[in-house]
């Protein structure tokens, strides 16, 4: 079993850098982890297509570099796909649409090994994570109690219960998502509105408050001093298709431009 990096300097209490991907390709997690700049990278798995053999791929260059690995999951099937995840090699499981404090409690559930002391529904199994066993063993559920529980706070029923989910044990991290949670307030849209964000500047207040860091995901270096003022020191820098998206976008408008066709 290998060491869990996120694990690691959480219980350290240092700052995390990480970075999300949509993209499965072995080459994109090599290109992060020689970059030396990042302690893991993410894999959007509620919004990319995937198979199983792409995850173990994934983890496979994220180990080459000492990257670790976080994997966002749907609502819907969390279980399954949060557990393949971990035995590929996933370190870290992002929750998406957490609402109850129920859900947070099956979120955790879920992750941690089905033990008496432990109380997890995750059992022995012999995956990419445990070759040449079948796990079962102290290390493996070492491991299954160091993987990272990261939630997403992105509804307004989870804002309306966020007391109750951060008090759920094993809750290690928590994301806004001002997206879905203008969506859910009947706002599409309104992400950067006022309103907004006073809700999550109360979010990431409570969870500090309650001892469970928020992370913010970021567009821009520059968009860190804000959450930094407010006590923030988790950070989630860029994505690729953005980032992809807006190199393209600017240069070859400028491109057209300077040919005169623009």
């Amino acid at each position: 079993m290998r060491k869990n990096k996120l694990r690691e300097r959480l219980a350290a209490g240092q700052p995390t850098f990480g970075t999300r991907v949509h993209a499965t390709w072995p080459a994109v997690v090599e290109a992060i982890g020689h970059t030396a700049a990042f302690d893991y990278v993410e894999f959007l798995a509620e919004y990319a297509p995937f198979d199983l053999h792409a995850l173990d791929d994934f983890c496979r260059a994220a180990e080459l570099h000492n990257l670790g690995t976080m994997i966002k999951v749907d609502a819907e099937a969390r279980a399954y796909v949060a557990q393949r995840a971990i035995g590929a090699g996933f370190q870290a499981v992002l929750f998406a649409d957490c609402r109850t404090a129920d859900d947070a409690r099956e979120c955790v559930r879920c992750v941690r090994p089905d033990t008496p002391e432990d109380g997890g529904s995750h059992g022995a199994a012999m995956r990419r994570a445990t070759y040449m066993s079948y796990g079962g063993g102290p290390d493996y559920v070492q491991a299954l109690r160091d993987i990272v529980v990261v939630l997403m706070i992105e509804k307004q029923a989870a804002v309306e219960n966020l007391e109750e989910i951060l008090a759920v044990p094993g809750i290690d991290m928590v994301q806004w998502g001002g997206v879905d949670y203008s969506m859910s307030i009947g706002r599409p849209g309104a992400k950067l509105s006022p309103e907004v964000k006073a809700v999550e500047r109360q979010v990431i207040e409570i969870a500090l408050a309650r001892g469970v860091p928020p992370r913010a995901e970021l567009g821009s270096v520059d968009q860190a001093r804000t959450y930094l003022d407010l006590g923030v020191r988790h950070f989630s820098l860029g994505v690729d298709l953005s980032i992809l998206y807006g190199w393209l976008k600017q240069n070859g408008k400028d491109l057209r431009r300077l040919v005169g066709v623009g």
